[in-house]
C-alpha cells in the first residue's frame, strides 16, 4: 500500500496520483468510495493499491476520512 496525492481529476473516477516514493500514475476509484459518493479532489491524500498493471492503481482510502476502509477491485 503506497500513499500520495491526488495532482489532477480526469472524467469516470480516474485521477492521477503522484506517490510520495516514486513518479505519476494513473489512478481509479474503488468500488466501496464510489458506492459511499465520497468526493476525491485534488490536493486530498489518498492512499492506494496497485494491481497487476503496474501503471494503475486502485484508490482505497481518502485520507480525510481516516475511520473508512475500502477493498481494493482487481
Amino acid at each position: 500500500m503506497h500513499e500520495g496525492l491526488i495532482t489532477e481529476s480526469l472524467p469516470n473516477g480516474m485521477f492521477w496520483v503522484h506517490l510520495d516514493n516514486e513518479g505519476l500514475f494513473l489512478g481509479y476509484v474503488s468500488g466501496k468510495i464510489r458506492h459511499n459518493f465520497i468526493r476525491i479532489l485534488p490536493a486530498d491524500r489518498v492512499k492506494v493499491v496497485f494491481n497487476l498493471n503496474i501503471f494503475r492503481g486502485n484508490t482505497i482510502r481518502n485520507s480525510k476520512f481516516q475511520e473508512t476502509y475500502f477493498l481494493p477491485i482487481s
